[in-house]
């Protein structure tokens, strides 16, 4: 790897020496090994690195399986701010690996005050706190329209917890997970979109990865009232995207649906498959 020199990397400033990320005063703290991915990536902008490459040198020594590797990266768009589904940062290349998309060159501008890194933890517990006074904020809102009377014809809906499980790579060689980890990824992006649905992220469904939980199990896992579960397989036009709706108490299926594309398209499916889960969920919130 390159010397460890300040870069910038999109709209960010990294400074290897110390192992951090910063962008506008925000500061976050990398551990050694996702700091060790984005410069590889970086050094290689532009070029489609492999899976293999990254084992070899981000990896170096140690034992694992390719799902670090999608873990990793996965973690890294969080920390980075990156859609995967419209990369600024980090694109996947089916059946390939990932392509740093970001201008990467030496960092040249003056650097704003910064504030204290932030590890993980301490931007979760802050994003909690957040979250803890909307609810206030939002209850208040309740109770003062609730004292000016409902709305005719006007129903609350709680929003209805669904959790993504990984696809499953069924096709014959079993060599298109990179494929069924992209699907799950926007699968997961698509749902939350749906202001009727709320859904755990990338990262606690792909803790679930290869442990062939029972519905019922993953859902206490996740603390969600459904989970939606699928497999990639190949089709006579391409490919077949095979989806279902399990209720998270009982395990009954309660929706499924194949969905067939060619090679070339399949980027449309997971709003597809988005759509139809909310057609499928229930009125009100479960």
């Amino acid at each position: 790897m390159s010397s460890p020199a300040k870069l910038r990397i999109g709209d960010w400033r990294l400074d290897p020496a110390v192992g951090q990320i910063s962008r506008e005063g925000e500061v976050v703290r990398l551990e050694a090994r996702t700091l060790r991915l984005l410069l590889d990536l970086a050094d290689h902008a532009g070029e489609v690195v492999s899976i293999d490459d990254l084992l070899d040198r981000v990896w170096a020594g140690v034992i694992v399986t390719p799902d670090s590797v999608y873990q990793a990266v996965a973690a890294l768009r969080r920390l980075l701010g990156d859609d995967p589904k419209r990369p600024s940062y980090i694109a996947t290349v089916p059946r390939l690996g990932y392509r740093m998309v970001a201008e990467v060159g030496p960092w040249t501008k003056a650097e704003p005050p910064a504030q204290p890194p932030r590890r993980i933890g301490e931007l979760a517990a802050l994003g909690a706190a957040a979250v803890a006074l909307i609810a206030v904020l939002a209850a208040f809102v309740a109770h003062d329209r609730a004292g000016r009377g409902p709305a005719a014809g006007v129903v609350a809906l709680q929003p209805i917890a669904v959790g993504v499980l990984p696809i499953f790579d069924l096709t014959p060689a079993m060599d298109h997970e990179l494929m069924a980890d992209d699907i799950t990824e926007r699968l997961i992006d698509q749902l939350s979109q749906n202001p009727r649905v709320r859904t755990p992220g990338f990262r606690a469904s792909f803790q679930l990865k290869g442990k062939h939980l029972k519905a019922t199990e993953a859902a206490r896992q996740l603390g969600v009232a459904y989970v939606l579960e699928g497999a990639v397989h190949v089709a006579p036009i391409g490919y077949r995207v095979s989806a279902r709706l399990v209720r998270g108490d009982t395990g009954f299926v309660v929706w499924a649906r194949a969905y067939e594309r060619p090679a070339g398209q399949m980027d449309s499916v997971e709003a597809a498959i988005a759509a139809d889960v909310g057609k499928a969920l229930p009125a009100r919130g479960a």
